[in-house]
């Protein structure tokens, strides 16, 4: 059953994380008020894994509930604010929904995060070492045309992947984001349905309304995040989970 929230939902996690982006485009989508302590994981302090038991984001918080993972957030947010539907009613639909959602959180985010992103970003500007460049071109060579030659065969001719935006376009497309930071675009000519889906995935207004935020992130050192959010009018809360010493998490990546 759908509810009223007496405050905006808060969210930690960084504008430029897929799964948060996720869970924030569902926000807008919605348009379900929202503020965001905009953290990387790896500077979280222990209330953050309190709370955050993996030391992952996007973690959501409330008048109801603290919930991680943006699987579930996005599911909680759809069967507390069902519309506008963001998981299709039909059956069939909605399975295929989920499996792309699926598909994207799990094949996806080992790609073009672990293996990609967190290579050539995360490792320089967190922790301060070399990507390993071996594993970038295996992935770009090997992991990358695997995962486009079977988006491709999803990727409607027109619109969205269900007719209309759904949970499926929002979860694929939030990985291209990252990937197209650390400077990879789809190849047009070799997989042309997949980059015009997600191109208008980009252009669509939840993706248009997180842009000058992303854009911000990259731009500014991480010590300075909150205060250059802030002067560009990015809803935040009034505290912060960060801290300034990095930690890894406990999972293995």
């Amino acid at each position: 059953m759908a509810g009223t929230m007496n405050a905006p939902v808060r969210i930690i996690g960084s504008y430029l994380s897929p799964y948060v982006r996720k869970v924030l485009a569902v926000l807008v989508a919605k348009g379900i008020p929202y503020e965001i302590d905009p953290i990387v994981p790896f500077l979280g302090d222990d209330r953050f894994a309190a709370l955050s038991p993996l030391r992952r984001v996007p973690v959501l918080i409330d008048d109801r509930a603290t919930l991680c993972d943006s699987s579930v957030i996005c599911q909680y947010l759809e069967d507390r604010h069902p519309e506008p539907a963001l998981y299709p009613a039909d059956v069939v639909d909605r399975a295929r929904a989920r499996w792309l959602e699926e598909f994207a959180d799990s094949r996806m985010g080992d790609v073009f995060i672990w293996r990609y992103f967190n290579q050539l970003v995360i490792r320089r500007f967190v922790w301060g070492e070399e990507p390993d460049h071996a594993l970038v071109q295996r992935t770009l060579a090997d992991d990358v045309p695997q995962v486009l030659d079977y988006l491709e065969s999803q990727a409607p001719a027109d619109g969205f992947v269900l007719g209309v935006l759904s949970i499926a376009d929002v979860s694929v497309a939030s990985f291209f984001r990252n990937a197209a930071f650390a400077r990879f675009s789809i190849d047009a000519a070799r997989w042309p349905r997949t980059a015009a889906w997600i191109a208008r995935v980009h252009a669509s207004p939840p993706f248009a309304a997180l842009r000058p935020f992303e854009e911000c992130l990259l731009a500014t050192p991480l010590p300075r995040a909150r205060e250059a959010l802030a002067a560009i009018g990015a809803p935040l809360t009034h505290e912060t989970y960060g801290t300034s010493t990095p930690r890894r998490g406990v999972m293995p990546i």
